[in-house]
C-alpha cells in the first residue's frame, strides 16, 4: 500500500506543476497594467510599441531575455525532477517484479520443501515398517570343518549313477562362504611321475607328468581368483592329467592326498586325446570313485548325466590375448557355398546321400569323405600361403579360379584348405558317429565344432547324439543346427529355408560364443571354473570397482564459493530435492542364478563375473506396489494420477525412487568447469557429481569452489584418456549415470525429463544431441555423420545417461584395441560406447527433446570443430567394424518428448514440463 501511495502522489504532481506553469506564462504575457500609477516605465506602452524609445526597447528585450532563461531553468529542473521520478518509478517496478519472482521462487522452493518432507515421511515409514535387511555385496565367510575320511566304495553301481545330490558334498561349500578350489601343483619332469609334497603328513606324494597344453591349463587356473592354496578351505579339488593308463590313474587315486577314500568334490580334468576308448575298462568307476570327470571325450557306458562335464578341444586355441583379429566378418548373410564337408568316412546311407545331394547342386555343397582327394573348386594348390580371416585380406581365398580335383595325402589335417573351405561354407557339417558306436562326444567332433564357431560356418550336427561342451548352461540351440539323420535327404530343403536374418542372428550368437568360451586357453579355463560354481550355486565375484582419490592432498582444504549467479530457472517444480539415496545393490546375488542362469551365459554379459546390478532386474505388475510390495515405490498421487502438478510430486512409474551421477570431464578449463557446475544447483534426483580431473597439474589452489547442494568428488586421473569417463568408479553409488562435458549447457527440465526417459530405457543409451552412421557410397566404407537427418544411430555421450553396468563391461570386457584406438587418437571414446550398448542389446538409442548443440558460446574452440577430427570418428567406426565383426548400430527414427507436451489442457491443469 505504501508503494501505490507514493506512486499517486508523484503522478498528481507530475500534472500539476506543468498547468501551474503554463497559466503563469500566459498571465505575464497577455495581462494589461491595473493602474497607471505603476512604476515601470515600459508598461504603459505595451500598447503602442512604436512610441518606445531605443533604450526602453533594449531594455524590454533584455527582461524578456532574463524571463525566458528563468522560465528554461525552471523548465529543465523540472524534467530531472520528473526523470527521477521515472527512474524511481522504473526501480520501484524493477523491485516490484523481483518481489513478485522472489516470491513465486520462494513458494516454489515452499513446495519443493513440501514435497521433499512428504518424500522424507514416506521414507522414514517405510524404514520404520521394514524388518528384512537389504542384500549386499558377498562377503567370504571361510567355512569350518573337519572333513571325515570315506571308506572307498565298492559298489560300483553306486558311482555309475552318480549325480551331484548323491556323490558331491555339500557341506564343502556352503553359500556363505566364497566359492574357492584347490588346485593340485605339479612341476614339469621327463619322469612319467615326479614327487611333491603333501600338505598333511610333508611325505613325498607322485603325480604324473603333463605336457605342454595341459601345462598352460594349469597355469590359467592357477591365476583363477577363485583358487586356494589351503585345501581345507576348497570346496572342490582339481587335477589335471594327460596321462589315461588305468593303472597309473590308480596310482595316482591312492597318492593324492585330499582323496578322503571315495573322491568326492574331486575334479578330475582327463586329456586323453584319441587315444580314450582303453580307458573305459568295467574298473572305471572303481577307481575313479565318485570324482567328477571332465573331458572332451564321452562314452554313453560312462558318461553320468547331469555330472560328468564334457569340455571343448583346446589344441588349436592361443594361451590368451583378443582372438577378434582372426575372426572372419559377419556378414555377408550367404557364402560362396551353402553347406560343406571335409572328413573321414560317415555313415553308409548318409554318405550316399549328401554325394546326391552334391551331384544334384555341384556349387551349393562340397562333400568328401576321403582324405586323399578334395573336389575344393575354388582354392590355390600353394599350401604354404597364409590366410587371414579378417576383413578384405582372405577375399584372394574366396575368388581363385577353379582347379580340378587334387590327390593330397592328410588332406582331413591340412588347416590351410580346411580354413578355407569354412570361410567360403554359410553352413559346415558335423556328422555325428552312429548310434552302434556309443560315443557321446570326441577330440575330433569337439575340434570340428571349435573350427566351425572360429571361421563363421554355422555347424549342422548330422545325428542326435551329441554332448556339446559345457552344454548345461550354453543354449547350443541357438548355436547349433541339428538335424536327425533320416532326415538328411531333406537336409538342403532345411538349409535353403534360412533367411539373412537369421543366418546373421546365428554367426553373431556362435562368434560370441567363441570368443567368450573357446578361442582362448584362458577363457576356457575360466568358463570351466564357472560352470562348476553355477552348478553349486555359488554367486560369482564381483566386479572390482576403480578406487577414484581425490586431486586435492589430505591436508588441502578447497575455497568455497560463498555465493554465485545461477542460470535462471522457470517457475517449473521438477521435483524433490533429498538427501543421498544410494541405488540398491547385490539384491539378487542368489536368485538371479537359478531364474537367470541361461541369460547370463548366453548373452553378451559375463558369467563369471557379479554384478551389484543390471538394467534387466525382473519389473513387478502396476498393483504389487499397492498390495504388499510398496517398498520405495512413489507412485503419482499415491496411484490416482494426475497431470503436471502431482507428476513433480514424485516419480512414479513402474520402478522405486532413485537417483542419478554426474560424470564430468575436464581437461584444463577451470572457469568452464565452475560455471558447469553453477548450473546443477538444486537440481533434482542428483546424488553427486564426479569431475574427472584428466588434467597432470592440480587444480589451482585460490580455485573457488561452488556449493551445488550435493557432494561434488574431484578425482585424480591416472592419465589423459578418454577411457576415464566409462571408469566404473567405486563412489559412483546409483544405477544411472549422466555423462556430460564441461562445456554443456543443459537446463534442469532438460536433465530430469532425460532422467524420466532413461528410467524407461534402462537398458539403453538415452541423451541429447545426436549422430548418425552413413554409408560412403564411393568406397563402401562407413562415414561419421552430424548433418541433419530424419535417423540417428547414436547419442553421443557429451549428454546422455547410461547404466553403470556398461562401465564394467567398456573397462574389462569390450576389446581392448577398442580402447586402445580412443587413446591414440584421442577421440571416438562416445562412438566407442554406443557401439558396446547397441552390441549388447540390439537397439538404438534414445534421443529426447529437440536439441542438437550444447556448447556454451564463451568457451574456447574445440577440436570437434577441426576437419581432422570428423577424419578420424570415420576411421573409428570402420575400426570398431572390425572388432565386432559387423556394425551394431541400428537406426531410430523418433525422439522422446513428455505426454503432455502440445496437449491442450484445462486452465487449472499443468503440463508434465512447460517447454519440453
Amino acid at each position: 500500500m505504501r508503494i501505490h501511495k507514493i506512486i499517486g502522489l508523484v503522478v498528481i504532481v507530475l500534472l500539476f506543476i506543468p498547468l501551474l506553469t503554463h497559466y503563469y506564462l500566459t498571465k505575464v504575457g497577455v495581462e494589461e497594467p491595473k493602474s497607471e500609477q505603476d512604476n515601470s516605465p515600459w508598461i504603459s506602452q505595451l500598447a503602442d510599441i512604436d512610441k518606445l524609445t531605443g533604450a526602453d526597447l533594449k531594455y524590454r528585450i533584455e527582461e524578456l531575455v532574463r524571463i525566458k532563461y528563468s522560465v528554461s531553468g525552471e523548465l529543465r529542473e523540472l524534467e530531472a525532477k520528473r526523470q527521477r521520478v521515472q527512474t524511481d518509478i522504473a526501480t520501484l517496478n524493477r523491485r516490484l517484479e523481483d518481489a513478485k519472482n522472489e516470491a513465486g521462487r520462494r513458494r516454489n522452493e515452499l513446495d519443493r520443501l513440501q514435497i521433499s518432507l512428504q518424500q522424507a515421511r514416506v521414507a522414514e515409514k517405510e524404514a520404520m515398517e521394514r524388518n528384512t535387511p537389504r542384500m549386499g555385496r558377498p562377503k567370504p565367510l571361510p567355512p569350518l570343518r573337519s572333513i571325515p575320511v570315506h571308506p572307498p566304495l565298492n559298489d560300483k553301481s553306486n558311482n555309475r549313477y552318480c549325480n551331484m545330490d548323491s556323490c558331491f558334498d555339500y557341506s564343502f561349500c556352503p553359500l556363505s562362504s566364497k566359492f574357492r578350489f584347490y588346485l593340485y601343483p605339479y612341476m614339469f619332469s621327463n619322469l612319467s611321475f615326479i614327487t611333491i609334497p603333501d600338505s598333511k603328513s610333508n611325505g613325498p606324494t607322485n603325480y604324473p607328468y603333463s605336457g605342454p597344453t595341459v601345462e598352460i591349463l594349469h597355469q590359467m587356473l592357477a591365476r583363477s581368483p577363485y583358487t586356494t592354496r589351503d585345501p581345507n578351505k576348497a570346496c572342490i579339488f582339481i587335477i589335471l592329467v594327460d596321462i589315461c593308463d588305468p593303472q597309473r590313474l590308480s596310482q595316482l587315486r591312492q597318492q593324492l592326498p585330499n582323496w578322503y577314500g571315495d573322491g568326492r568334490n574331486h575334479v578330475i580334468l582327463l586329456d586323453c586325446g584319441i587315444n580314450f576308448r582303453h580307458l573305459y575298462t568295467p574298473d572305471f568307476f572303481e577307481f575313479f570313485g565318485r570324482s567328477l570327470i571332465a573331458s572332451e571325450n564321452g562314452i554313453v557306458t560312462s558318461y553320468r548325466d547331469e555330472f560328468d562335464l564334457v569340455v571343448p578341444n583346446w589344441e588349436k586355441a592361443i594361451p590368451s590375448g583378443e582372438i577378434w583379429s582372426q575372426l572372419p566378418p559377419v556378414v555377408p548373410a550367404k557364402r560362396k557355398y551353402l553347406a560343406t564337408y571335409l572328413g573321414g568316412e560317415a555313415d553308409q546311407f548318409i554318405q550316399i546321400e549328401l554325394l546326391k545331394i552334391q551331384q544334384e547342386d555341384p556349387l551349393s555343397f562340397v562333400f568328401q569323405f576321403s582324405c586323399n582327394t578334395v573336389p575344393y573348386r575354388n582354392a590355390k594348390s600353394d599350401e604354404n600361403e597364409v590366410i587371414s580371416a579378417n576383413g578384405d585380406d582372405h577375399k584372394s581365398a574366396r575368388n581363385l579360379e577353379s582347379y580340378t580335383q587334387k590327390k593330397l595325402s592328410s588332406l582331413c589335417d591340412n588347416d590351410l584348405l580346411r580354413t578355407r573351405l569354412l570361410l567360403d561354407s554359410t553352413f559346415s557339417l558335423i556328422i555325428l558317429p552312429s548310434e552302434d558306436i556309443e560315443i557321446l562326444s570326441s577330440n575330433i567332433l569337439q575340434l570340428r565344432l571349435y573350427e566351425s564357431l572360429k571361421y563363421g560356418s554355422i555347424p549342422v550336427a548330422i545325428g542326435t547324439r551329441f554332448i556339446p561342451p559345457f552344454s548345461e548352461v550354453i543354449d547350443w540351440t541357438k548355436l547349433i543346427l541339428t538335424i536327425p539323420g533320416s532326415r538328411v535327404t531333406e537336409m538342403h530343403y532345411i538349409l535353403k529355408s534360412f533367411g539373412d536374418a537369421d543366418l546373421i542372428e546365428m554367426r553373431k550368437r556362435g562368434r560370441l560364443a567363441f570368443q567368450k568360451y573357446f578361442s582362448t586357453i584362458e577363457n576356457i579355463a575360466d568358463t570351466f571354473i564357472a560352470v562348476l560354481r553355477t552348478r553349486i550355486g555359488i554367486p560369482a565375484t564381483p566386479y572390482k570397482d576403480v578406487s577414484s582419490p581425490s586431486v586435492f592432498n589430505d591436508s588441502f582444504v578447497p575455497q568455497k564459493l560463498d555465493s554465485f549467479t545461477v542460470d535462471p530457472e522457470e517457475e517449473e517444480n521438477l521435483g524433490p530435492i533429498e538427501p543421498s539415496y544410494p541405488s540398491p545393490a547385490f539384491t539378487r546375488n542368489y536368485s538371479s542364478i537359478f531364474l537367470h542362469k541361461y541369460e547370463l551365459w548366453n548373452t553378451y554379459f559375463q558369467p563369471t563375473k557379479l554384478y551389484p546390478y543390471t538394467p534387466w532386474d525382473p519389473i513387478m505388475p502396476s498393483e504389487a506396489k499397492f498390495r504388499g510390495s510398496a517398498l520405495g515405490f512413489r507412485p503419482i498421487s499415491s496411484g490416482a494420477g494426475g497431470s503436471g502438478k502431482e507428476f513433480s510430486e514424485s516419480l512414479g512409474g513402474n520402478l522405486p525412487k532413485e537417483q542419478f551421477t554426474v560424470v564430468m570431464l575436464t581437461f584444463e578449463r577451470e572457469q568452464v568447469l565452475m560455471n558447469s557446475l553453477q548450473r546443477l544447483f538444486a537440481l533434482p534426483y542428483l546424488n553427486k557429481v564426479i569431475v574427472v580431473w584428466n588434467s597432470p597439474q592440480p587444480p589451482t589452489p585460490d580455485l573457488k569452489w561452488p556449493d551445488i547442494g550435493v557432494p561434488v568428488h574431484v578425482v585424480k586421473a591416472e592419465k589423459n584418456s578418454l577411457n576415464n569417463r566409462f571408469l566404473p568408479f567405486d563412489i559412483i553409488e546409483t544405477e544411472a549415470v549422466l555423462s556430460i562435458d564441461d562445456d554443456a549447457h543443459l537446463r534442469h527440465d532438460e536433465i530430469v525429463f532425460g532422467f524420466r526417459v532413461w528410467r524407461e530405457n534402462r537398458d539403453r543409451v538415452v541423451g541429447f544431441p545426436g549422430r548418425f552412421h552413413a554409408l560412403d557410397q564411393n568406397f563402401g566404407n562407413w562415414l561419421y555423420n552430424s548433418n541433419y537427418s530424419c535417423e540417428l544411430s547414436m547419442v553421443l555421450t557429451g549428454a546422455a545417461f547410461y547404466h553403470k553396468i556398461y562401465s564394467y563391461l567398456y573397462s574389462y570386457e569390450m576389446p581392448a584395441a577398442i580402447r586402445e584406438k580412443v587413446d591414440e587418437l584421442m577421440n571416438c571414446e562416445d562412438i566407442a560406447m554406443n557401439f558396446l550398448v547397441s552390441h549388447v542389446t540390439g537397439k538404438p538409442p534414445v534421443k529426447v527433446t529437440s536439441r542438437w548443440t550444447f556448447r556454451c558460446p564463451g568457451c574456447p574452440v574445440t577440436l570437434s570443430e577441426d576437419d581432422s577430427h570428423f577424419q578420424e570418428r570415420h576411421h573409428c567406426i570402420n575400426f570398431f567394424t572390425k572388432v565386432y565383426g559387423y556394425t551394431p548400430l541400428l537406426y531410430t527414427q523418433f525422439r522422446a518428448d513428455s505426454i503432455l507436451f502440445k496437449t491442450r489442457i484445462p486452465h487449472d491443469k499443468q503440463k508434465c514440463f512447460k517447454y519440453i
